[in-house]
């Protein structure tokens, strides 16, 4: 996010699956873990007064289906893995928000397993405009290529795309 960036904000990035999931093969992504990692301004810096211009959060989401630059709620099946962090900015203290690393509530449960050809990434700011440097967000992704039955692969397939009506 640009420096200045007002609260509300909502900034969206994509990554490209093309070269991972096949559907001929019947070949998903399985995402073990994802991280959300913040930095400030050209010197990757943590500093927590350097984030906002006073106290507030930024938050970050990763789904399967695209967003546009909108959060989704946590029951939305597209929400592969969110998380935040709190800014108190008076004090100088940065606390970390976990929701879910990664959804793994179906029967497949040794990951999320990913059938789409894209992810996409959605980082906000609430409580406080973005302050005078601009703020990174990486997500580092755990994952690995299975082959998935014909059964699973189609039942991944249909409720992601179920999910995008």
């Amino acid at each position: 996010m640009d420096a200045a960036t007002v609260s509300g904000s909502r900034v969206q990035g994509t990554i490209d699956l093309g070269s991972y999931v096949d559907v001929g093969d019947q070949q998903a992504l399985c995402i073990e873990q994802c991280d959300f990692i913040w930095t400030v301004g050209s010197g990757y810096s943590h500093q927590a007064s350097a984030y906002l211009v006073g106290n507030g959060a930024l938050g970050a989401q990763l789904t399967d289906l695209n967003p546009g630059t909108l959060f989704v709620r946590a029951d939305d099946n597209t929400l592969i893995a969110s998380g935040a962090i709190n800014i108190d900015d008076t004090n100088n203290i940065v606390s970390t928000g976990t929701d879910f690393y990664p959804d793994n509530f179906g029967k497949l449960a040794e990951g999320r397993m990913v059938v789409n050809d894209n992810l996409y990434v959605v980082v906000g700011v609430n409580g406080n405009d973005v302050g005078g440097s601009h703020i990174d967000t990486t997500v580092r992704i755990k994952a690995r290529i299975v082959k998935l039955s014909t059964k699973d692969w189609m039942a991944i397939a249909i409720q992601s795309t179920a999910a995008d009506n």
